[in-house]
């Protein structure tokens, strides 16, 4: 059995800046990263590849020119936990020990929770923004439809970035608009929540975007099936469990989203099936050496990587000082931020903490669409990305 300080469960945004943050602060600490893929994506970029703005490889990376300098790769997945022991074991049968353990997997993507998603994706105008694999066919499908109906899903639940599903919608309207085929197409926006956004400030603004445009919108209805040979999609009503049967031209689907299995069936998960930790010092609600930020943690906020980069240096912060055998007093206040991209030229910067508060960056009223705000998704945010945060400098 292979031992080490530190170990990451997960290579991604969290798992790379958690460690180059440990790392920087403590470059004797022993640290370990199990993460099994060896590419790794900007998955932020990928509304931008929908939208036909880049292509799919700009939002890629090999994962071992990631992994910071004297951090050991695990290349492999986690099978099982074991936090009482301290112990893990993964898929390839081996196990490790540790004295601290972050857990920073992502998020698990559900197509099949979909009856005939999996196999109508990436055909006859059926399409996701959701993998490296399908982004591509999003901007395929947008280009080629002329004429009909196309269709935008938000499932039940959390998802990656709550904003992102409308985005890929509004991104479509401009285009159809721009290449002159807008008053052919009906433009529809289907969610199973309630409302547009969380937040009010950002939800007024996004209403007159709806409106702007002239996006039907559909609430409480959840994408349960879809129907390739006749280009049907099936919703189930969140109130009334009535069946709803919408034709498609374009569909693109936001699929159902959980945390991993090995997390959710794992003595670390909260009843909803989370990592389950205290919402200000990302410290396990039971197991004091056990920490998590991030898409699989129970943190009540959106889930992006913006909240992420507000989450590490809190994480690090008191998992030190435990190591360091003081209480944890760094306090993580539910920051997320979500860059609503309503077209080709414009933007609204949604950034809110747990109040709902908003709690922006910029010396204006972020609520309003910029042009200025877009070019930030576009050209500044990759960079910090890339070269600011997972080095673990912001």
């Amino acid at each position: 059995m292979s031992h080490h300080q530190v170990l990451i469960v997960g290579g991604g945004t969290a798992g790379i800046t958690v460690a180059a943050r440990l790392h920087n602060a403590q470059p004797d600490l022993d640290v370990a990263i199990i993460e099994p893929s060896e590419k790794h994506y900007y998955q932020p970029l990928w509304t931008l590849v929908g939208g036909g703005i880049f292509p799919p490889e700009a939002s890629e990376r090999a994962e071992e020119n990631l992994i910071p300098y004297g951090v050991r790769w695990i290349k492999d997945a986690v099978a099982e936990f074991a936090p009482a022991e301290n112990q893990l074991t993964t898929r390839g049968g081996d196990e490790y020990s540790y004295d601290y353990l972050i857990v920073a997997p992502g998020i698990q993507i559900n197509w099949d929770q979909v009856k005939g998603l999996k196999d109508a994706l990436g055909q006859d105008g059926v399409c996701s923004n959701y993998s490296f694999q399908t982004v591509g066919s999003t901007w395929k499908f947008i280009q080629e439809l002329k004429q009909g109906t196309a269709l935008f899903t938000q499932p039940a639940g959390a998802v990656k970035c709550g904003g992102a599903p409308q985005k890929i919608c509004y991104l479509a309207e401009d285009h159809f608009r721009r290449a002159g085929v807008r008053d052919n197409i009906t433009v529809m926006f289907t969610s199973a929540g309630a409302r547009l956004f969380s937040v009010d400030e950002y939800r007024v603004t996004l209403e007159k975007v709806v409106a702007r445009k002239g996006i039907e919108t559909r609430f409480r209805h959840n994408l349960v099936e879809v129907r390739s040979a006749s280009k049907e999609a099936i919703y189930r009503h969140m109130d009334t469990e009535e069946e709803i049967v919408i034709p498609y031209d374009l569909l693109h689907v936001t699929p159902p989203m959980s945390a991993p299995d090995f997390v959710s069936t794992s003595p670390l998960a909260s009843e909803a099936g989370w990592v389950d930790v205290d919402k200000h010092t990302l410290q396990h609600t039971r197991f004091d050496n056990v920490f998590s930020l991030g898409d699989a943690s129970s943190l009540p906020t959106s889930k992006t990587g913006a909240a992420i980069r507000k989450q590490a240096p809190v994480l690090v912060e008191n998992l030190l000082a435990v190591e360091n055998g003081q209480k944890p007093t760094a306090a993580y206040d539910g920051y997320t931020s979500c860059p609503v991209v309503t077209g080709y030229d414009s933007l609204v910067l949604a950034e809110f903490d747990y109040s709902g508060h908003p709690a922006e960056t910029f010396p204006f009223n972020q609520a309003q669409e910029r042009f200025s705000m877009f070019m930030l998704k576009k050209y500044g945010l990759p960079a910090l990305y890339w070269h600011g945060m997972l080095r673990g400098r912001v």
